[in-house]
């Protein structure tokens, strides 16, 4: 590599040295002219003189500068050996020129850029394979339940007709467990694609509501959650990522609410606001959140207390949820009385859905993507 840089060297500075030639040439010139013109008013030693004086100034400029830049070759060289590693560009550290500190200032800015592009998709990469890990551990209960409904049936199925109507109910919940968690799974790997996958329209809110509580009927009926939607509301938005918001909002409420005795409700409040927008909140009866976690239920892979007590939460329903209504622009936040219930509030702003673009952008910067 020291061939290849002193090659380098001369090879960039080619032009250099023809201009000082030429410019030693036409001052040779200018004195046989002169030497022409006045005889004897210039020695021929003095044009030797001057010729040999210029070239050993210049021979000694490149010699200077070379040694000047050195290192800086040297460095450059052994980056390049080690062009594999992430850190090679760190090695370039004996900056001459100010040409040379701005590529190495290049050089770092889009280094860096890379690195935190890298540590972007790593993060990604860890998030998925946590989820899908900790889906997976999710999904062995519905199954490990299944199979064991199944062989005591096969050992003695019930003689009873109720009997086999609790049988057949409950292997039918564990199925539906496992149904939410694979619509859970499909939806957090279209996030990445969100934009894709998007469709906006105005829809009737409410009844988006009432579709969505009659797929989960039969379980508020037997944890007794009585549903209750107030108001009317059109919103701009896209039908079927609000339903996957809907679903874990109801899903959360059935979770943390069927543990408790009696009645419970489960009240959705729709209502407008004069500048063409619209909110929605939706309040439960459930085990409520304790106020440390509050902060941080939209993280993913949190479950807080009432997740690890529950021992169903997978810590993604609510991220998840946010995600979606972020890249909509839609606003969602949460309040919460520790053993009274929560509520979760949805915002439509009217100019919420053309922000899109930017909201999408903004997400895809943030550690807490898959």
């Amino acid at each position: 590599m020291k061939g290849l840089s002193v090659t380098l060297f001369f090879r960039d500075r080619l032009l250099y040295v023809l201009l000082c030639v030429l410019i030693v040439g036409l001052g040779v010139g200018f004195m046989l002219l002169e030497k022409k013109r006045y005889p004897g008013v210039i020695d021929t030693g003095t044009i030797y003189y001057f010729v040999v004086l210029a070239l050993f100034f210049i021979v000694l400029w490149l010699i200077v500068d070379y040694i000047r830049q050195k290192a800086y070759y040297k460095q450059i060289g052994n980056a390049i050996e080690r062009v594999d590693e992430l850190q090679a560009v760190a090695i370039v550290q004996s900056m001459v020129t100010r040409e040379q500190r701005l590529v190495a200032h290049l050089l770092e800015k889009q280094h860096n850029a890379y690195l935190n592009e890298l540590g972007k998709y790593r993060r990604q990469q860890e998030l998925h394979n946590h989820f899908v890990l900790q889906w997976v551990h999710h999904m062995k209960t519905p199954v490990s339940v299944i199979d064991l409904l199944a062989q005591e049936a096969l050992q003695e199925m019930p003689s009873t007709k109720e009997g086999q109507k609790q049988l057949v109910v409950s292997m039918q919940e564990e199925a539906e467990r496992m149904t939410r968690g694979l619509e859970m799974m499909l939806y957090t790997a279209r996030l990445e694609k969100f934009e894709i996958d998007l469709h906006l329209k105005k829809i009737p809110l409410h009844e988006l509501i009432r579709t969505v509580m009659n797929a989960h009927k039969r379980l508020c009926i037997r944890h007794s959650i009585f549903p209750q939607i107030n108001g009317e509301a059109w919103v701009e938005t896209d039908e079927k990522w609000m339903t996957v918001v809907l679903n874990q909002f109801v899903s959360n409420a059935i979770k943390y609410s069927k543990s408790k005795p009696g009645e419970k409700k489960l009240v959705f409040h729709l209502e407008s606001n004069m500048n063409g927008g619209s909110k929605l909140s939706v309040t439960d009866e459930g085990a409520g959140i304790a106020p440390h976690d509050m902060s941080r239920i939209f993280e993913p892979f949190f479950t807080g207390e009432n997740g690890r007590t529950a021992g169903e939460s997978t810590g993604m329903g609510l991220y998840l949820a946010k995600q979606v209504c972020n890249r909509l622009g839609h606003g969602l936040s949460a309040a919460s009385d520790l053993g009274v219930g929560t509520t979760f509030t949805v915002t439509f702003e009217p100019s919420g859905i053309h922000m899109l673009g930017s909201k999408a952008v903004e997400d895809k910067h943030s550690v807490t993507t898959l």
